[in-house]
């Protein structure tokens, strides 16, 4: 598409293409006021820092859209905006072109190195538009975009060029393929697709060196400037340094530890309470929307039996067969005996319900307190016992029958989850019409999906295998897709040495005796920096040491060594009114600042693939970057020697890592202490 300069004949025109205020307001905001009217757009006419086009229909060179940009050489950058089509034009492709055509002309026009979109959030269209060019919230620098605008190159740009800290650090502060991926495409040698786009890399304030390296790799270095800004970003960022939006847009339903209300939390649950708080947390720093949902299993014959024992106790019976044993069953008795003395003289009939009820109760404030003091939120605890209650369980039969996947067999209901992959068909209601555990798990499902979560993530234990096809064939059942909608993660089994039986509960190793043994830190960091699918044994006595070889003591350690140094600066005068960026070059502080520099692209890469373990991870090799540069900078002068900036800056420093290993432990559930 050619562009022109808009000429005041071409505001009637503009004018003809916003009929109402709506149309305005998506055009531009409330750059205007409804009516708009001729008088508005001539002013808007006449910023002497803008530079307003038309552009012309490809084939019959009519007006067909308008765009406008601000040229700011203060701030080095250029802001497209007001972009405008012409409503009978829409739907060819042309607001694209016109696009792509003011971005090109942007940068013929003018040395600027960057551009970034000037695009109201509401336009979701032309924000999409932006996006696909390779726009992003901080905007687009002139590298291969430009290059490819500008005409050195002919070929389709990929949605994401991959850019990766070198493992050698003489190869530069960042490294690409972008070349290889593309220089075939453009009809060119990799490594000279690679010339030319370095050239273009070189022109990029901020950029100290670009080397083409081998077939085609780009080794991009910094200057010292460039680099050490990141200290100052990070400082003035403070929590939501790390946050990003990986993953905007994508709402989730996340259920985990789900323990059934007729005991104590126990060993076995902890591994995804852990691991299934921090994958929220790391899911909400991406951008998501996260529910994070506990399902409470109160319904079937285990809470009958679970009421019983209790009942056996208020009256001082033994448990029954199958029963619950422990000492926590008595308490419970105790419980309910002191809310209603009468039920010692009640027939067990009369008294079942009032038990059940009363004990159901008392158990699930025993769970969420233990949840509490383990650091564990839940937005949602949902009832399976309402399921049935409401005729949920029902209305999913039906709903599934209405798809066409249920049938009826030897006086059962079937659903045919067979067709997607599950071993087996599933009976959802059984000859003598009760509804099967399965039932619940499918009305549970579309309980979740009308409720509006497109996204469901299940966290099972190592046991539940057999689930995931089931549950991947209850989507696919109720019209979803199985790879997009449902997410079925599993957890292999945790042990502790020497963790002993709860005297409360007698066979099990309870979550709160672990609380008070080892504490919420300890627990939450070792079981958060291994992978779910590997099985973990955890050493006590490795986390109760106050030793480098103690994971969660490390970075700890680390973020608490960053108060005293900033305690120990202040006393020494040091202090934050200047910042000098470039002072930053020893190479124990590019080392440092790398790694910062990571950090958002860390959490990035856990949310996406639900491992919070990169987190903690990452956070260990930050701590031992930051201790070597500790060892290798000061930031209080020598004894009478004057403060001077680089003192200054380097406390910038040290504050920005201080930020980023207290974001870390934040989205791990652990406490950053400002001493030890």
């Amino acid at each position: 598409m050619r562009l022109r300069e808009t000429i005041p004949a071409d505001l009637d025109i503009l004018l003809s293409w916003v009929p109402s205020e709506a149309d305005m307001v998506l055009w531009s905001g409330r750059t205007f006021t409804w009516p708009l009217d001729r008088g508005q757009l001539e002013n808007y006419l006449q910023n002497a820092q803008r530079r307003y086009w038309t552009g012309l229909d490809p084939e019959s060179r009519n007006p067909i859209g308008h765009a406008s940009l601000l040229v700011d050489n203060d701030a080095a950058m250029m802001r497209l905006g007001c972009i405008l089509l012409d409503p009978a034009a829409r739907g060819r492709g042309l607001g694209r072109e016109l696009i792509s055509a003011a971005v090109r002309t942007g940068f013929e026009i003018t040395e600027l190195p960057a551009m970034k979109l000037g695009v109201y959030a509401h336009n979701i269209s032309a924000r999409r538009v932006y996006e696909d060019l390779g726009f992003k919230e901080t905007g687009r620098v002139r590298s291969t975009e430009a290059a490819v605008e500008a005409g050195d190159f002919d070929v389709e740009l990929p949605s994401e060029v991959r850019v990766e800290r070198p493992k050698n650090r003489e190869h530069g502060d960042w490294a690409t393929n972008i070349a290889l991926q593309l220089g075939k495409k453009a009809g060119m040698n990799p490594r000279q697709f690679a010339q030319v786009l370095s050239g273009r890399l070189d022109d990029i304030d901020g950029v100290k060196s670009v080397d083409v390296a081998g077939p085609g790799f780009l080794n991009i270095t910094l200057d010292a400037g460039a680099v050490g800004e990141l200290a100052r970003t990070i400082v003035e960022a403070g929590p939501a340094y790390g946050t990003n939006d990986a993953l905007a847009g994508h709402t989730i339903n996340m259920e985990f530890v789900s323990a059934n209300p007729t005991g104590p939390l126990h060993l076995a649950h902890t591994r995804w309470a852990a691991l299934g708080d921090s994958i929220a947390r790391v899911l909400r720093a991406s951008g998501a929307a996260v529910t994070a949902e506990y399902y409470i299993n109160d319904a079937g014959t285990q809470m009958n039996t679970f009421a019983a024992s209790v009942l056996a106790t208020i009256k001082g019976r033994p448990v029954p067969d199958g029963g619950y044993p422990g000492e926590y069953i008595a308490d419970l008795g105790r419980l309910a005996l002191t809310a209603r003395p009468e039920l010692a003289d009640m027939d067990d009939d009369e008294a079942l319900p009032i038990v059940r009820e009363l004990a159901y109760e008392a158990q699930m404030a025993d769970i969420k307190e233990t949840l509490a003091d383990f650091g564990v939120h839940f937005d949602v605890f949902f009832s399976e016992s309402a399921l049935h209650e409401s005729g949920a369980v029902g209305q999913a039969v039906d709903r599934l029958r209405e798809q066409g996947h249920v049938f009826d067999l030897d006086g059962a209901v079937w659903l045919r989850t067979t067709d997607f992959g599950d071993d087996k068909d599933r009976v959802l209601i059984r000859a003598s019409g009760e509804p099967t555990y399965f039932a619940s798990d499918a009305a549970y499902y579309l309980s979740k999906k009308d409720r509006g979560f497109p996204e469901k993530i299940y966290l099972l234990g190592a046991d539940h295998h057999g689930y995931i096809g089931r549950l991947q064939a209850i989507a696919a059942c109720a019209g979803d897709d199985m790879e997009q909608n449902i997410q079925v993660l599993i957890g292999q089994m945790v042990s502790v040495n020497g963790a002993r039986l709860s005297k409360r509960a007698g066979n099990i190793i309870e979550l709160r005796d672990l609380l008070t043994w080892l504490g919420t830190d300890a627990l939450r960091y070792s079981l958060g920096r291994s992978s779910a699918d590997s099985a973990m044994s955890i050493d006590p006595q490795l986390l109760q040491k106050s030793t480098n070889e103690n994971p969660v003591f490390y970075v700890q350690y680390a973020h608490a060594r960053t108060h005293a140094v900033a305690r120990n600066a202040v006393s020494a005068g040091v202090d934050t009114s200047n910042f000098d960026a470039a002072s930053l070059d020893h190479p124990t502080e590019s080392d440092l600042l790398a790694a910062l520099g990571q950090f958002p692209g860390v959490v990035a890469q856990s949310a996406t693939f639900r491992e919070p373990h990169r987190v903690a991870r990452h956070l260990e090799v930050i701590a031992g970057t930051y201790h070597r540069w500790y060892d290798a900078c000061r930031i209080a002068p020598l004894g009478d020697a004057p403060v001077e900036d680089v003192h200054r800056s380097r406390l910038w420093l040290n504050n920005a890592t201080q930020q980023v290993l207290a974001n870390g432990l934040d989205l791990l559930g652990v406490s950053a202490p400002n001493r030890m």
